[in-house]
């Protein structure tokens, strides 16, 4: 990933990146965080147009993997790049907080622990968009590998005798 690159996507010419940023890093975190921006815009939209909630967490999925293939740069940049972007700390930044909620919102009914079947759910995804970009896996499988991620889900919550799955120990 180069900044002309990420300045192509985010369409500003690199004088101007560098004019308004310290470095590299920061201009990587600036772009970052309006990818979280982007995509939590895209996986609420996504949600929102469905109708039921296994059809909601499919879509959402869809969503994801879309904005990855459509956006390479700029989720490079979000997920790949190094940054001191965290989620998982009190203090995550508002727009990285908003894009894990809005997976979770559709988790949530399947689950009890929804902060780990969010984190899976988010991991399986990152990790079919990366596969997808790099040609690693057969394009014209994406329906049914979201099929076995939705079903996982929704069967994890009602086989779990209740209680979401293995809790801290087991």
């Amino acid at each position: 990933m180069t900044i002309r690159r990420l300045a192509d996507e985010i369409e500003y010419s690199q004088p101007v990146l560098y004019s308004h940023f310290e470095n590299r890093d920061a201009i990587v975190t600036a772009v970052a965080v309006e990818g979280f921006q982007e995509i939590t815009a895209a996986l609420r939209d996504a949600a929102r147009g469905s109708a039921g909630q296994q059809n909601a967490l499919e879509n959402v999925a869809v969503a994801y993997l879309d904005f990855a293939a459509r956006r390479p740069a700029l989720y490079e940049a979000m997920f790949v790049l190094p940054t001191d972007l965290r989620f998982a700390e009190a203090e995550a930044r508002p727009e990285l907080r908003a894009a894990f909620d809005a997976l979770a919102a559709v988790v949530t009914p399947f689950c009890v622990d929804v902060d780990a079947v969010t984190e899976t759910f988010w991991a399986v995804l990152h990790g079919l968009a990366e596969l997808e970009r790099s040609g690693r896996i057969r394009p014209g499988a994406r329906v049914e590998r979201i099929g076995l991620v939705v079903r996982a889900i929704v069967v994890s919550r009602s086989g779990a005798s209740g209680h979401g799955g293995m809790s801290e120990g087991e």
